[in-house]
Formats: structure tokens, C-alpha cells, sequence
């Protein structure tokens, strides 16, 4: 009888998740509707019902989350005059990675006079995960835009602790062809030991960075620092302005011991700087 020498014969590959979504919409009959839409892999968008402005659309990874070789890209144009809220069906979730990395890109785009509110729920970082985050934006000379992402590493209802790893998170944003604002965080690969430390989180795994462009921001400073308060964990929480060309920048920093007391600040610190347009539906604490 033959024999197959094991030696020889290479493992199977492992499936890799690739999903690409794109989404315009554009002011049409006085309220911004959806007029293209594409959905390739594991990334599927669906838009829920509303009277009126803003669209919302919400990204979903039919995946159920991503591990090292995972690739997944969205890219949201909002037309002149238009006005969108994106968000996610649910935070997603890094899970640890045998060889490589996940990546998740993200393009915004928006006409003159349009508004977005970029607000995916939570990204939850598992042990020995491996992940890179980027975040690029480009805005008309008077659009306005609301960024977030938030980030747990491990749940701590569910004894979860993040140990080692990798995590990149890099931000790009341009305003009428100038680049407003920069930011890369890294962190790994002891990411346990690096939260500690005073100047990265003080001790904190759950940490959100939001980004408000918009002529109005100045006026909302204090209103959200009053909701940030004194830092709970670490020191580095808080809220800035800078004014940009004939707009204005405020950045929020928020750190928390787990993902539950992170939201308490985040969801009214988002109804704050979103105005009427608020939480998307399926935010919650």
C-alpha cells in the first residue's frame, strides 16, 4: 500500500476575509438619498427607514469579526448639500492572529455644504491580535464631519485581558485640499504593560478618540468637557479646540476602566456634537 509523506504535503490555506462597500448619496427632492451603493465579500450596507435628514446607513461584517490576513474597506461620498450617519450593526472584533494582520480602511468624502457622522460602535481587541485601523477624510471648505472610533482592549465583564499584540490606529483628515489634522496611535507589542503607563492610558482599556469639524465646534467645548469631567483612569482625558481656516476643530480624548463606563461619556458627548441628528438607532448603554 503507498503512503503520503506527511512532509510533503502543505497544509490548506486559511480563508481570508476581503469585503469592500461603497455608498453615495446626494441631496435630491429636499432630503439626501441613497444613489449608488456596492457591497463585494463580507461587507454589506443597509440603510434604515427615516423621515428626513441625515441618511443612515449601517456597515455590517458578515464575517463576524477579523483575524491576521482580513482585509475590509469602506468608502462613504456624501454629495454637496447632503448629509449622512454611518455606524455599525456591532462592534467589531479583532481576534487573535497566527501569522500576518487585519486592516480596515476607511475613505470619507464630502461635498461642499454636506455634513457626516462617522460612529461605528466599539472595535474589541482580543489577545494576541493583530490589526491596523486608517482613517481618511477629505471635506469641502465648508463641510462638516463627526469622527469616532473607540476601542476596547478585552471585556472586562467577560474576564477578558489584552495582553500582547499589535494595534495601529492612523487618522488623515483634509479640509479643502489642506490636511487638518494627523494622528497615528500605536501600541504592542506588550500592549497590557504599555496601557499603564500614565502618558498611553493610565491603566485604562477602553479608550475613544472624537473629532468635531465644524464652525459650531468652539461653542461646544465647554458643554463637552463638562461631560468628559475629571479624568476616571489615567490623565488624559479631556477636550481641545483650534480654530481651521474659516471652521473649527474640537478633539475629545476619553479613557475608561471597561467598555460599559466608556459609553456613559461617549453617548452624550455624540447627542452633544451631533445635534438634532443625535445617536444612531442602534447606539445603547
Amino acid at each position: 500500500m503507498d503512503t503520503i509523506d506527511d512532509t510533503l504535503v502543505s497544509p490548506p490555506a486559511a480563508q481570508r476575509v476581503a469585503g469592500r462597500g461603497r455608498l453615495f448619496c446626494g441631496k435630491s427632492g429636499g432630503r439626501t438619498r441613497l444613489q449608488r451603493l456596492y457591497q463585494d465579500g463580507s461587507a454589506k450596507i443597509r440603510m434604515p427607514a427615516v423621515q428626513g435628514d441625515p441618511l443612515e446607513a449601517v456597515l455590517i461584517n458578515t464575517a463576524g469579526g477579523l483575524t491576521g490576513g482580513d482585509r475590509l474597506g469602506w468608502s462613504i461620498e456624501v454629495g454637496e448639500g447632503a448629509a449622512a450617519s454611518i455606524t455599525t450593526q456591532a462592534c467589531e472584533k479583532i481576534y487573535r492572529a497566527a501569522s500576518d494582520r487585519a486592516e480596515t480602511t476607511v475613505r470619507l468624502d464630502v461635498g461642499a455644504g454636506g455634513q457626516i457622522a462617522w460612529l461605528p460602535q466599539e472595535t474589541i481587541v482580543f489577545d494576541q491580535a493583530a490589526f491596523a485601523r486608517t482613517l481618511d477624510v477629505k471635506l469641502a471648505a465648508d463641510a462638516e464631519a463627526l469622527l469616532l472610533e473607540a476601542t476596547l482592549f478585552g471585556r472586562l465583564a467577560m474576564g477578558e485581558r489584552t495582553l500582547l499584540g499589535n494595534f495601529h490606529d492612523r487618522w488623515r483628515v483634509h479640509q479643502n485640499g489642506r490636511l487638518i489634522h494627523a494622528e497615528d496611535f500605536r501600541i504592542g507589542p506588550d500592549i497590557a504593560a504599555r496601557l499603564q503607563h500614565r502618558a498611553v492610558a493610565g491603566g485604562a482599556r477602553a479608550i475613544a478618540t472624537v473629532l468635531l469639524v465644524a464652525p459650531r465646534a468652539e461653542t461646544l467645548l465647554e458643554p463637552a468637557r463638562a461631560i468628559i469631567g475629571d479624568p476616571h483612569v489615567g490623565g488624559w482625558s479631556g477636550a481641545s479646540f483650534w480654530s481651521v481656516g474659516q471652521s473649527g476643530k474640537l478633539l475629545a480624548r476619553l479613557t475608561a476602566g471597561d467598555g460599559y463606563q466608556l459609553r456613559q461619556r461617549l453617548v452624550p458627548l455624540v447627542e452633544l456634537l451631533n445635534g438634532r441628528a443625535g445617536l444612531p438607532k442602534l447606539w445603547s448603554l
